[in-house]
């Protein structure tokens, strides 16, 4: 080396106990008996449109979304028994859109369709959200974010609460009829996604312990929420009608839980905290693949393996 040249420089550590700051969410996974039917749903009440289509044996994955950004993938699952809410599976998968104009289209073209069931809007403090029931039977939040800097903190733990809000208060502030007719072009994507889980603890020693997220709010009774980054929730699960549920077996509804992570050696610190808590894993390159405790397949990936690599699972 010459006495001018200099060392590359270090990249910054990765920390070994948390996810990447960076961490985001990708499409929900769900079986589903009616591909068509529940294709137009999402089409029609969350003006998703197609984005890619596969085979595999007898099962076909579509895959749904806006603005290019997959949001959810329906397998072609028929036969199977249909959501049981007392099980451990998918509360809710959120939606999150950028604007309250955004959010008030998709919350009226949702209402619009006969086939949503609205189950109730909350001001979270650090969000405002609507709720939905899908044709068969898995739940769905709308919802948009207040600005950061808006958010309040009580000795470390991010405030959040559950307060009514009107829906057609809402609707009569924010609802533009040129965001409507934009369409699918308004960009949405999957903000987090809430889990009903057997119980908490063992929630928590997978999620935070394992994984990785960092707990922000484990006041509500029955509840815990976690994130990367200083993010209200990525991960929510609670135990509100499943407590004391066992790994489920196979039925329609949640089929994959989808983390991102920006690097390889984000992935490389996952598989040795999996190791470390003796957790069985699959590490394709591009991925690393396990089950939580009550058997919903957790894969975490690098940006751009889901549509390919994760199809193919």
């Amino acid at each position: 080396m010459s006495d001018t040249a200099k060392p590359a420089p270090h990249a910054p550590s990765v920390d070994e106990r948390h996810l990447n700051d960076d961490t985001g969410m990708d499409a929900v996974t769900l079986h589903v008996g009616d591909l068509e039917s529940m294709t137009s749903y999402y089409a029609n009440a969350l003006v998703m449109e197609p984005i890619d289509e596969r085979s595999h044996g007898r099962r076909t994955h579509r895959v749904l979304g806006r603005g290019g950004t997959p949001m959810v993938r329906l397998v072609s699952t028929p036969g199977l028994p249909a959501v049981d809410p007392r099980q451990a599976g998918l509360f809710h998968t959120a939606f999150l859109f950028e604007d309250p104009a955004s959010l008030a289209a998709t919350v009226y073209r949702a209402a619009r369709e006969p086939r949503s069931r609205f189950v109730g809007s909350s001001d979270h403090l650090v969000s405002e959200a609507f709720y939905f029931t899908d044709p068969e039977g898995n739940g769905i939040e709308l919802y948009t974010d207040r600005d950061r800097s808006a958010w309040r903190y009580d000795h470390g733990r991010l405030r959040m609460s559950t307060l009514y809000l009107d829906p057609d208060a809402y609707l009569r502030t924010h609802l533009d009829e040129a965001v409507i007719a934009q369409g699918p072009s308004r960009a949405g994507e999957v903000g987090h996604v809430h889990l009903q889980v057997g119980d908490i603890e063992t929630a928590r020693a997978f999620y935070v312990g394992a994984l990785g997220f960092e707990t922000t709010v484990d006041t509500y009774p029955g509840a815990l929420f976690a994130a990367a980054g200083g993010y209200h929730h990525h991960v929510a699960m609670n135990t509100w009608q499943s407590a004391g549920a066992g790994p489920r077996a196979a039925s329609l509804g949640l089929g994959d839980v989808a983390v991102t992570v920006p690097e390889r050696r984000d992935l490389d610190a996952l598989a040795a905290r999996l190791r470390a808590h003796r957790l069985n894993h699959a590490d394709t390159g591009r991925s690393v693949v396990l089950r939580d405790p009550w058997g919903t397949q957790v894969t975490v990936a690098l940006p751009g393996t889901s549509t390919e690599e994760l199809m193919e699972r």
